[in-house]
């Protein structure tokens, strides 16, 4: 059995009829929470619980107003981090297979502790980078990035991963004019089609959040993904 967690100090009912969740879902979101406030280990720098409950579980879970989230059966998570969005997500869609991917092995370590704790079985950790991850090529209805990297470096490791048909959403605040255009100019060379940016209130009070969607209409082109660290550096939309 997973050791016990303690309870987290705020009630999540809100978010739990919001989103549609279940007892046995807020019970899980609850742990998560508790363990990103209370535990040394958690790789971030949220710790109040207002904060956690905000800016961790309800920025991460307003993604199920888009369907291409809400749908999907295959998701993976750049960047991973602490578990943001990739847990919430996965706690929401038990249906889903949510791929963590994280090239820090202490993150990796924390989230596969987490998972366990969570009874959290629809959630692996990867540890390794999206650009030389050769295993999850073409696999994914969804790929999901926050506070990853600018949207056309996104947009480069995201479009390999997925299928057609599939989506790339990418976390982000106030918009700037030529960091979209830059994604767009990217989008063009990887098969993607950009949408407008869906704006969102993950909770009360929250300004400028936007969650930026590309499509794959059409096969990524083989010389993508670039070797490892290409991206970042050579920038696909940079002109």
């Amino acid at each position: 059995m997973a050791e016990p967690v303690p309870a987290f100090e705020l009630p999540l009912g809100r978010l739990a009829d919001r989103f549609g969740l279940s007892l046995y879902q807020t019970g899980q979101l609850g742990r998560f929470a508790a363990i990103l406030a209370h535990d040394e280990n958690a790789p971030t720098t949220v710790r109040k619980p207002k904060l956690v409950r905000d800016d961790h579980l309800a920025d991460a879970l307003v993604a199920l107003e888009l369907p291409v989230i809400r749908q999907a059966l295959t998701i993976a998570d750049l960047g991973a981090g602490a578990g943001v969005p990739g847990i919430p997500l996965a706690v929401a869609l038990p249906q889903a297979q949510v791929y963590l991917v994280e090239g820090n092995g202490r993150k990796c370590e924390f989230m596969a502790h987490v998972a366990v704790l969570l009874e959290l079985g629809n959630a692996e950790v990867v540890h390794g980078r999206a650009e030389t991850w050769k295993q999850g090529l073409g696999r994914f209805d969804a790929v999901t990035a926050r506070a990853l990297a600018p949207l056309d470096v996104i947009a480069e490791y995201a479009a390999p991963l997925l299928r057609v048909g599939g989506a790339m959403v990418a976390w982000r605040g106030k918009r700037e004019p030529q960091v979209e255009a830059d994604a767009v100019r990217a989008a063009e060379l990887l098969g993607l089609s950009v949408a407008e940016p869906v704006q969102v209130q993950p909770y009360k009070g929250a300004e400028h959040r936007y969650l930026h969607v590309m499509s794959k209409v059409r096969e990524t082109p083989e010389r993508f993904p670039r070797r490892d660290g290409v991206a970042r550096k050579r920038p696909l939309g940079r002109r």
